[in-house]
């Protein structure tokens, strides 16, 4: 085989090996979601949240956020409803919650209203974000896209 002839060859290898090296990255793909459309139960004083930021930056609501494994960190309001809540509009500012991603797994959160006592005026500590479910989910990476 001449030089000419053996660059073209070598190319095609190369390219065959990359076509297969994306093959097995996707077939590699883990991901989680973080869900925030299932409504809680307010009984349990359990309330939606809106997520405004992801890993610190802003995004937009959405039901669901397909995210990589690992830990990461949204930034939540409450949309707490509730006739016992007495504290002021300035006190319902948004809060972190820290969830540590696993492949294929829904993680369901939720604000929950504190109730060991009666919280008034400017007092943030009504609330805390929670994980309140996790559920298996084959995530996909079409989805995450």
């Amino acid at each position: 085989m001449t030089a000419k002839a053996k660059l073209p060859f070598f190319l095609l290898l190369v390219s065959l090996g990359l076509l297969t090296g994306c093959a097995s990255s996707d077939s590699e793909f883990q991901c989680g979601v973080v869900s925030t459309y299932l409504k809680p139960d307010s009984e349990q004083y359990l309330y939606r949240t809106v997520v405004t930021h992801l890993d610190g930056k802003p995004v937009i609501s959405r039901p669901n956020y397909f995210l990589d494994v690992g830990e990461h960190e949204l930034t939540l309001v409450e949309l707490v409803n509730s006739p016992e809540l007495k504290v002021s509009l300035s006190a319902r500012g948004p809060k972190t919650l820290k969830v540590t991603v696993e492949p294929n797994q829904r993680y369901h959160i939720a604000a929950q209203m504190q109730t060991d006592k009666i919280y008034v005026g400017r007092n943030k500590n009504f609330w805390q974000p929670i994980v309140f479910q996790q559920e298996e989910y084959e995530c996909q990476l079409e989805e995450k896209r």
